[in-house]
């Protein structure tokens, strides 16, 4: 256990912990919430990956963005403006849904939350080293912080599904604007040496630049992201479908679909915990192979069951292979990356995880509208074993560039030189 949670000793990473995973309960409440709420006003799969779009869109446009003002300004001080914003925007759902709610609205506030996560989720990635003085608990930390977003997944769709049959969406999304004080209030707790920051000489544009340049022409970068942007497009949308899998195939309600995201995060939390226990990041390219061939076949079970005990049981095999294969690349990408560069490397990062699902998502709702939910799941997961097949071809030429970035790191051991 101590292993398990060793940067939970840093105080400003274990205020962290604890306001953010108050608040991303409310998050994962708002989004079976949301979910619900579109597909019983329109009974439409197509209408779901529309709605999925265009709250994650805003990531794959200004993400690039996002990440060149974190590497600019405050992240700390970004980060409480960030959590303001969204509280508010849940509070906009809430009042509308208390009142009278369109699909429009419903839309056009997914955007607002895509805007602000722009700006947000890369600051949030790139945060954590701040947090964490010691360099070598960083990779406890991500492997804390997928615990933490795991952890929510589990409790918030069991909150949010009952809440949903007793009281409806409005008080849901009441809930999450309320949830987001708690993370406000551990931001503003925080104790930092501040050090005077330094004002860049650069132009703006010349970093975001540099940040494309950085991120394409490394290759460990751009194949991790490339494998990380695959599942996000061809797996991911699985949950986007799930209220059509849980009303049209399994025959059941919100409770349902609750058990079911559930059943995801027990097994997104087993993964993590796994991770977490490592004592080394050495290795965690075959983890990502493996994880990515774990989460296909778990899909492909998916697609073809009609039982709920049955999808319980497939269901945390995907939640599983998910976690393991994103929280892998973000630790490996976060112990190669340069320090200045790191803002950017991880909006590009959270482009290929949450910025490509919006497209995963309309190009999911649009099949499944003509195909069906079930082929729609099938076909991805075959995409995502191509996914793991170009990565497992890659690998040994990757680990051949990144080692000698761990040597200088101190991660690994230098290779002694032979005479004779």
């Amino acid at each position: 256990m101590p292993r398990l949670t060793r940067a939970l000793r840093h105080r400003n990473y274990r205020l962290f912990f604890g306001g953010q995973t108050v608040s991303l309960v409310g998050t994962w409440i708002t989004r079976i919430a949301t979910s619900w709420l579109v597909y019983r006003l329109t009974k439409s799969e197509l209408l779901l990956g529309v709605v999925g779009f265009a709250g994650q869109i805003p990531l794959l446009v200004l993400g690039p963005i996002g990440g060149v003002v974190s590497d600019r300004i405050d992240r700390h001080k970004l980060l409480v403006w960030t959590q303001l914003f969204s509280a508010l925007q849940s509070l906009a759902l809430a009042i509308l849904a208390f009142t009278h709610i369109t699909v429009i609205q419903i839309v056009i506030l997914q955007v607002v939350q895509g805007i602000i996560n722009a700006f947000d989720t890369p600051a949030r990635q790139a945060f954590v080293v701040e947090m964490v003085e010691d360099r070598e608990d960083l990779p406890n930390a991500i492997a804390l912080n997928s615990a933490m977003f795991n952890g929510s997944r589990i409790i918030g769709p069991s909150i949010g599904g009952v809440m949903l049959a007793v009281v409806g969406e409005g008080w849901c999304f009441m809930v999450d604007a309320i949830s987001y004080i708690a993370v406000i209030l551990s931001l503003l707790a925080m104790r930092f040496a501040r050090q005077p920051r330094v004002k860049p000489e650069s132009h703006p544009l010349e970093d975001l630049r540099v940040g494309f340049r950085y991120v394409g022409h490394f290759a460990p970068v751009r194949a991790l992201l490339l494998i990380v942007s695959i599942v996000s497009i061809m797996g991911t949308p699985y949950i986007v479908l799930m209220p059509a899998i849980a009303a049209s195939v399994l025959h059941g309600g919100p409770h349902t679909l609750g058990i079911l995201m559930t059943a995801s995060g027990v097994g997104a939390l087993l993964g993590t915990a796994y991770l977490a226990s490592r004592h080394t990041i050495v290795g965690l390219g075959k983890v990502i192979v493996a994880a990515t061939v774990a989460l296909s076949a778990g899909l492909i079970a998916f697609s073809f069951t009609r039982t709920l005990w049955l999808a319980i049981l497939v269901i945390p095999v995907v939640g599983a292979g998910m976690m393991l294969m994103s929280a892998s690349a973000n630790t490996i990408l976060q112990t190669i990356v340069e320090e200045h560069m790191r803002g950017r490397v991880m909006a590009f990062y959270s482009m290929s995880v949450l910025g490509a699902m919006p497209i995963g998502s309309l190009i999911a709702g649009i099949v499944a509208d003509r195909i069906g939910a079930e082929r729609t799941i099938f076909a991805g997961a075959i995409g995502c074993l191509i996914g793991a097949a170009y990565f497992a071809f890659r690998r040994p030429a990757l680990a051949a560039l990144i080692r000698p970035i761990y040597v200088e790191r101190g991660i690994l051991e230098p290779i002694p030189e032979t005479t004779g």
